[in-house]
């Protein structure tokens, strides 16, 4: 998804996607969501002993608390609202190699959302499938994010933005990219109760969570680093 050329027409059916209309109520539900994974995430009970083990070393009560000031701190931005998909990874995206087109399937978890969650969602999704956060460059960097920006603000011309509306996408983006963290992270505590897929939830739960934990220190805000240290 990071090839120059792939990450562009992403970011350009991104932005077309983000014009759709949909009937209904244009709130975002994002912090909603949040709130409800945190309340039935951290009430659960396990049969399995050692499922039950790793889910006690959880503290809710830090988890709460970067809930409560990430949502204070996205407060500060007028992000815009689009109609997302909130599932951006490369699994559900399908390029047509013989008409060269890329197409967004799988709308499953399609809902009124900020944009910068969006786009923030779609390069955690860059550590694919492994969910590999071990290396830096699994995140896309700043140039990327700028070529990705460019297209996506401007299909036609993206040499004409400028650095001023880049950086306020940059910001946007990178701030609500923990949210998307934290969103995943509550998700899977829940999954790891309810669903009956073979897969370490729990596991998932502390790598997402470690990952915004690792991710938040570098979060810009207005050009100065945000510390979210207590």
């Amino acid at each position: 998804m990071r090839q120059p050329k792939l990450a562009g027409e992403i970011a350009k059916q991104l932005c077309r996607f983000h014009q759709v209309g949909i009937p209904g109520s244009k709130e975002p539900q994002l912090w909603n969501d949040i709130f409800k994974f945190f309340q039935k995430a951290s009430t659960l009970t396990f049969d399995d002993d050692e499922k039950q083990r790793k889910y006690e070393t959880v503290s809710f009560e830090e988890v709460h608390n970067e809930v409560i000031k990430l949502k204070e701190l996205t407060g500060y931005f007028d992000a815009p609202v689009v109609f997302a998909h909130n599932d951006l990874l490369s699994g559900n995206l399908m390029l047509n190699d013989e008409e060269e087109k890329l197409y967004l399937i799988d709308f499953e978890y399609g809902s009124y959302n900020y944009r910068g969650f969006d786009i923030g969602n779609h390069f955690n999704e860059y550590a694919g499938y492994d969910c590999d956060y071990s290396l830096s460059v699994k995140y896309p960097s700043k140039d990327e994010q700028y070529h990705f920006f460019r297209h996506y603000l401007e299909p036609e011309k993206p040499q004409e933005v400028s650095d001023e509306d880049l950086e306020a996408l940059y910001i946007e983006t990178n701030t609500y990219m923990l949210a998307s963290h934290l969103y995943w992270a509550l998700w899977a505590l829940i999954q790891a109760k309810m669903s009956p897929i073979d897969f370490d939830y729990l596991g998932y739960f502390f790598l997402r969570y470690n990952e915004y934990k690792k991710q938040k220190k570098n979060c810009f805000f207005v050009g100065t680093i945000l510390s979210f240290e207590n």
